[in-house]
């Protein structure tokens, strides 16, 4: 695990391709990603996985990862929170922000392809799944976070998850945008997300598993653009010390010793976004200690133990990472996914 890696071989393309190569060979024919062999599939960490085989070239396999998805929509618009090999296992319940990813994943995978015609093909996706979000909005701008198959909707929301939302309007935004389509409801939700977001902290629940105490509590806000310019960079160093361990990484919760990888390489896409690339990448620097030899990356690991936790390394774990080199070199045309002007601000 201590093994020292030189910058520029962290963003090689060897040094990636091996990365995008794990999830590739976990990729299930049907063309969905779980999150290790037999494990299960959620759709955010689905597309997470597919976006990060777009940086690498996997565009054909990307598809696939995205048909899966047309495949299984609801007629409701949505997708199930998780799905297994047993079906029977399936978590029923519709998460809003899962829900909502489907037009982060398509707008990259156009970044970097540029076919109107694929676009066109996952529109009807797109268009469906953000008819659901926008139907879940609340006074305050908020969006609802789940809809229970038995309880109905669950109208808590959460700073993490509508901060992902309101990145994903924007992407939805551009795409029909690109397609001439409509856009007034979708321009709507997401000003008034937005605001939410930035005005209205009573809106969103801080007490349910104590979501403030999680890094994408604090970070998520700039890494989707609801939160800008110097008010972000105020954002990010107000709670710096509580969350970053120095040549570790980020802790996924400020009261427990674990840093997680994923949330550090979307940490590193924050930096990026208000224009810190020099913290941004010493701590991208960081993460390949965690590396395993076949590319992929360890979900966690616990500093007072000196010990990796969980024992898994997650395709979505490895998307992130390949998602944070790109956004630091350039790699593709989708490197500013997440720093580029949102709709609303444009």
């Amino acid at each position: 695990m201590n093994q020292a890696y030189t910058p520029k071989e962290h963003f090689s393309a060897d040094f990636l391709d091996k990365t995008a190569y794990f999830i590739l060979k976990t990729q299930r024919a049907d063309g969905s990603i779980p999150w290790f062999e037999g494990g299960m599939i959620d759709p955010w960490d689905h597309i997470e996985a597919a976006m990060g085989l777009a940086v690498c070239g996997h565009i054909d396999a990307a598809r696939r990862a995205y048909d899966w998805l047309k495949h299984h929509q609801n007629p409701n618009g949505g997708w199930y929170a998780s799905y297994y090999p047993d079906p029977s296992k399936n978590d029923l319940r519709t998460e809003t922000n899962f829900v909502a990813y489907s037009a982060t994943g398509i707008w990259h995978l156009y970044l970097i392809t540029k076919d109107l015609e694929m676009l066109s093909d996952y529109w009807p996706m797109i268009s469906r799944a953000m008819d659901l979000v926008i139907s879940l909005q609340g006074d305050y701008g908020e969006i609802f976070w789940s809809i229970d198959p038995e309880k109905g909707i669950q109208r808590d929301a959460l700073v993490t998850g509508c901060s992902s939302i309101y990145h994903s309007l924007g992407s939805a935004i551009k795409i029909a945008k690109a397609l001439g389509q409509p856009t007034e409801s979708l321009q709507e939700t997401h000003t008034a997300l937005g605001i939410a977001l930035t005005r209205h902290p009573e809106a969103f629940d801080r007490t349910w598993e104590s979501k403030a105490r999680f890094s994408m509590d604090w970070f998520y806000p700039v890494l989707s653009g609801a939160i800008k310019g110097d008010a972000a960079i105020n954002h990010i160093n107000e709670r710096w010390d509580q969350f970053i361990v120095d040549q570790l990484g980020c802790r996924c919760v400020n009261d427990e010793p674990w840093v997680t990888i994923a949330e550090t390489c979307e940490l590193v896409m924050a930096l990026i976004a208000i224009g810190d690339h020099s913290r941004a990448s010493e701590i991208y620097g960081w993460i390949h200690q965690f590396r395993d030899t076949d590319g992929a990356y360890w979900t966690g690991y616990v500093y007072p133990d000196q010990a990796i936790w969980p024992e898994e390394k997650t395709t979505w774990t490895a998307g992130a990472v390949l998602l944070a080199a790109d956004a630091l070199t350039h790699k593709t045309d989708a490197h500013s996914l997440f720093s580029e002007d949102s709709p609303s601000n444009a």
